[in-house]
């Protein structure tokens, strides 16, 4: 049996994470995805607080295009980008009556041999970003919360992809950056005129990338090839610590995919605890995992009909949320409560981690995948540096 791959693989031409079925706002109010009939597609919004979700198809005066994209924003509007020509073009979305009324923004020209792609929901919903990438430089641009118009925030030089927020306020933004030839994330300080600093620098020689990131614990998913260079594994840390990341064996699943989506809010000072959603994809299906790093083990959730696949929220309190559309129940979001946190943590206090051994017997937890060899740890240097939002030694 082969380990599994894991997201970056399933990476798209642009070294972009492949889309979910849907985009949701942070704090779960809204979602929007492409819908379909028969072969034209079209906007809808999801409204998802309150005690039923429903839909609002919102279409315009002919389908979307392939390569159309949209992100709900917290006040009910849908940001819209439209592929024309050179330019990708920006558009809020909202009912009116019977129609669908639009706000045209501005566009973002593409850069030769590039791409322009929205950024991950930020935190709040009041703004949204784009990232446009060339062969030797990558602009984030503010699309829509600004006053005139498209905004160019920050240069970075080299060609940049994912994108994940670091705080609550929409400052911090953690991109995958490749230059002679090797990946590592950098931060992009919005706030500082763009201001550049490394993040993630397990090895010299490895491709380091940030898949997810909550701000209230600190807790990181992060994709390397440093325990085995040019097989990346999945792995974590919590940023500001000085401990290293960690390569769990139950995160490698045979002849399995798996991105992890969505991180559990709320854990402060315990990032262990956190409940980490996953996608699986398998020789038998797609279906949902649930995994902590204070556990050894993955658990194995079956996926709703018509799940928007890779699309889903975990709350505070410790529920899974997965959305999902069938002929039956075209707006659905079926909750599951996860799994009891196990009641031993890895380390001692609260915010600490250590290293993960078997027990006294030498077998495996319960439920977890047998390993074919000891858990690899990450060797010096230290793989957070240099952090801007917690000052960060090496070792």
């Amino acid at each position: 049996m082969t380990a599994c791959a894991i997201e970056p693989a399933a990476a798209d031409e642009d070294g972009f994470s492949p889309r979910p079925g849907c985009v949701i706002t942070v704090d779960g109010g809204y979602a929007a995805r492409l819908a379909h009939d028969g072969e034209s597609a079209f906007p809808e919004r999801w409204t998802l607080a309150g005690p039923e979700p429903y839909a609002v198809p919102l279409p315009g005066n002919q389908p979307e295009e392939p390569g159309t994209e949209l992100q709900p924003l917290a006040d009910g509007r849908v940001l819209i980008g439209r592929r024309v020509g050179g330019r990708h073009d920006f558009s809020l979305l909202y009912p009116t009556g019977p129609g669908t009324g639009e706000l045209p923004l501005g566009g973002v020209s593409t850069p030769p041999d590039g791409t322009v792609r929205l950024l991950p929901p930020v935190p709040g919903g009041e703004r949204a970003y784009a990232l446009a990438v060339g062969g030797g430089s990558s602009t984030v641009w503010q699309v829509a919360g600004g006053g005139f118009g498209p905004q160019r925030l920050a240069q970075v030089p080299g060609r940049c992809s994912g994108g994940v927020w670091l705080d609550h306020t929409g400052r911090m933004l953690a991109l995958d950056r490749t230059t002679g030839g090797r990946t590592k994330t950098v931060v992009v300080d919005l706030g500082r005129g763009g201001e550049v600093s490394p993040l993630l620098q397990i090895a010299e020689h490895s491709d380091d990338r940030l898949l997810l990131a909550d701000p209230d614990s600190g807790l990181l998913l992060i994709s390397s090839d440093a325990p085995a260079p040019g097989e990346p594994r999945l792995g974590w840390g919590v940023l500001g610590s000085t401990l290293p990341v960690r390569f769990p064996d139950s995160l490698r699943l045979p002849e399995c995919r798996v991105t992890p989506f969505a991180i559990q809010p709320g854990q402060v000072l315990t990032p262990e605890s956190c409940a980490v959603a996953l996608r699986i994809d398998g020789p038998l299906g797609t279906w949902a995992g649930v995994w902590r790093p204070a556990e050894r083990q993955v658990h194995h959730l079956p996926a709703p009909a018509g799940w928007l696949t890779g699309a889903g929220l975990v709350t505070r309190e410790g529920e899974l949320l997965l959305p999902y559309a069938t002929q039956e129940v075209p707006c659905g979001v079926a909750r599951t409560p996860l799994p009891a946190t196990a009641a031993r943590t890895l380390g001692g206090t609260a915010g600490e981690y250590g290293n993960e051994t078997r027990g006294e017997s030498g077998e495996e937890g319960p439920g977890e995948v047998p390993a074919a060899a000891p858990e690899p740890v990450a060797a010096r240097p230290v793989p957070l540096q240099q952090a801007p939002l917690g000052r960060l030694v090496t070792k």
